[in-house]
């Protein structure tokens, strides 16, 4: 298949994701994620504040993509989610900057926010590979992902780095609107372990140059999800993959200025983070990352500047 023809097959019609919203984005129809097909994003840098074995000491090579098609309520990132900031670049450019990050120094390519652009990235880290990029390649999402979709991605994702945000269809439905994401990141997270396997690290410098690591976000009074969600990684992944489980939940303004929100207004308490904690080691997930310290902070959020576009 040709990239034009790939393009063509995706986005006329685009179902990359599952809303299927069925938006012509070729023809300059804006999708649910908020973009056309043109590829926008706000920040193409080295970023230290992923796992130790993503970022290292070099940091990680992290393109931004503006737009989401989940768009939850409480999104640190909200002002790119919407699709309203960002630059426009091109496919060439794409495969450039990625380039560029590596001959920076990076560790690896992030791809941040990346599902509904998932034909153009295949193009654009096809051609740089063909110009010398070798790093590995990780996809970093919030798992809201068409398991077709990401069957296009096989072969050139070294490192899927996903989210599981949440258990129960009505708290989906209330923080993300999309009622079915259970089901649909558990599917994704089966497809990405096929694709990758079990993980894999460098001896001598500790980076993971493959495999995957399911990020769980612990947030205000849903430690029972929490836990429902974490029961299903041991009992499905097992130890097949990291789990990172994190307390870094940041109140944003658009929670703070809605009523109906208010109880996500306020940082995860350190006695719900220690239960999480605690049942992740009861039920046996071994293999894993936790955060200590005072990590819930905008201080963690990137500028989204334009740097690197």
């Amino acid at each position: 298949m040709t990239d034009r023809e790939l393009l063509e097959k995706t986005l006329t019609s685009c179902k990359l994701c599952p809303r299927r919203c069925g938006a012509n984005r070729l023809a300059g129809k804006v999708g649910y994620c908020g973009q056309t097909a043109e590829i926008r994003a706000a920040r193409a840098a080295l970023h230290y504040w992923e796992e130790p074995c993503i970022s290292g000491t070099n940091g990680s090579g992290t393109v931004f993509f503006s737009g989401c098609n989940l768009r939850c309520i409480y999104c640190q990132n909200r002002e790119i989610a919407l699709g309203n900031q960002g630059q426009v670049i091109t496919l060439e450019r794409l495969s450039q900057i990625f380039l560029e990050l590596q001959e920076k120094g990076a560790h690896n390519i992030n791809l941040v926010t990346p599902t509904h652009y998932i034909p153009q990235i295949c193009i654009a880290l096809r051609h740089a590979q063909e110009q010398g990029l070798t790093l590995p390649i990780v996809y970093n999402t919030s798992c809201y992902e068409e398991e077709e979709s990401l069957k296009l991605l096989d072969g050139l994702i070294d490192i899927y780095l996903p989210d599981l945000k949440y258990r129960a269809p009505q708290v989906a439905e209330r923080l993300s609107h999309a009622p079915d994401y259970f089901d649909k990141a558990t599917d994704a997270l089966c497809e990405m372990h096929r694709q990758v396997g079990d993980p894999v690290f460098d001896t001598e410098t500790g980076l993971m140059k493959r495999g995957m690591i399911i990020r769980h976000l612990v947030l205000p009074g849903l430690v029972v999800q929490s836990k429902h969600l974490l029961r299903w990684v041991h009992e499905v992944i097992g130890d097949h993959a990291y789990v990172s489980i994190m307390n870094q939940y940041t109140p944003m303004p658009q929670v703070a200025n809605d009523p109906a929100f208010g109880d996500l207004n306020r940082k995860v308490t350190d006695e719900e983070y220690e239960r999480v904690l605690d049942f992740a080691d009861k039920i046996g997930i071994n293999l894993g990352f936790r955060q200590e310290g005072s990590t819930a902070e905008e201080s963690f959020i990137p500028p989204f500047t334009g740097e690197g576009l």
